[in-house]
């Protein structure tokens, strides 16, 4: 039977209708089912037990970071820099050449100072040969042998002078920095290349008069690198004699552990002397959840569900931990993971309508 265009659109309609209505009470039983299954619970979060630790009571101060064998190499003679053979970052030897000068000047100077020196030597002899044949005084032997000793003297100090062409390195160590570029002119005392030792580096903080006794009764200290976390005991500390009149401090020397990873010159550093020992509620500073001005921990409640609680921190002391003046009690437990925590607790809170 041949079914006309309206009767087929009609019998396809119709058998949408019947699949809809098939499909309908399954998918509505599908999403009940759905609705009131329950939500998997969320893993306890890793907590610590607040408690009272002894540590070290310190002074902390703001340091930075320098190498204890730095050299800042200047000219010594004018010239146009010719060839630049270091850069930035550069690992060099000692008496390795770093830049070089044209000293034509200087090597003119030389060729001049020679001539001269060979014409005292010669006048020098002659002189010499003629006062022992009597023919001249004892006196013009003296003023020869003058004017050849200066002339001598002319010509090292003019090969000196030449051999500054040549920039070398006075330490081995790293190029820090590149006070010249290739084709400027060099002049006596203007900075050319800076080269630091890396193996020796210390930090410099300034301690002020009213802890400079308690800082020299203990001399020891503890180094904090706050980007990285890093901690190191300063294997040396050093006072300086001095006091700066205007800040009335004194400036102290922290010698840091040979080869430290990552650390360089001119970096920011933290000192903490020393000054003696005590007892402080801390918690790792990683418990620590900061928003804004709001600076707060997760506490876990009686029925082990973690609450937002804010706190007053204090400074922070060895090991990476961190000082808490007021918000929590001993034998609170912490969560030490705060976002992990928090993503927790909002998975637990009832869904709203």
């Amino acid at each position: 039977m041949k079914l006309t265009l309206p009767q087929f659109l009609l019998r396809r309609s119709i058998v949408h209708v019947l699949l809809a209505s098939a499909w309908l009470p399954a998918a509505a039983a599908l999403a009940q089912a759905t609705a009131t299954a329950p939500a998997a619970p969320a893993a306890a979060p890793t907590t610590e037990t607040v408690q009272l630790r002894d540590v070290e009571l310190t002074y902390p101060a703001e340091a930075v970071v320098e190498a204890v064998r730095q050299a800042t190499v200047a000219a010594q003679v004018a010239g146009r820099v010719v060839e630049v053979r270091v850069d930035a970052g550069a690992r060099v030897r000692q008496g390795e050449t770093l830049m070089r000068i044209d000293a034509r000047e200087a090597a003119e100077g030389v060729a001049g100072a020679q001539a001269q020196l060979a014409q005292a030597k010669a006048n020098f002899e002659r002189t010499r040969n003629l006062v022992e044949r009597k023919f001249m005084s004892p006196s013009a032997l003296d003023q020869a042998e003058a004017a050849y000793k200066a002339a001598q003297a002319s010509a090292g100090a003019s090969g000196a002078t030449l051999s500054h062409a040549l920039v070398t390195a006075p330490l081995s160590g790293i190029v820090s920095q590149r006070h010249t570029e290739l084709g400027e002119l060099a002049a006596p005392g203007k900075p050319l290349v800076t080269v630091f030792d890396p193996k020796g580096m210390r930090v410099v903080a300034s301690v002020p008069q009213y802890k400079l006794a308690e800082v020299r009764k203990i001399a020891r200290a503890r180094v904090e690198f706050p980007e990285t976390g890093l901690w190191v005991d300063a294997t040396r500390v050093e006072i300086l004699p001095a006091a700066d009149p205007r800040s009335h401090t004194v400036t102290a020397r922290l010698t840091l552990p040979d080869n430290l990873e990552g650390v360089i010159p001119g970096m920011a550093a933290r000192a903490h002397f020393v000054t003696g020992q005590g007892a402080k509620l801390t918690v790792p500073a990683a418990a620590i959840l900061r928003r804004g001005e709001v600076t707060a921990v997760y506490v876990l409640d009686d029925k082990s569900q973690p609450r937002l609680r804010q706190v007053r921190p204090g400074e922070a002391v060895a090991g990476g931990r961190l000082e808490i003046l007021a918000g929590i009690r001993p034998g609170d437990k912490v969560a030490l993971d705060p976002v992990k925590a928090g993503i927790g607790l909002k998975q637990q809170a009832p869904a709203k309508p």
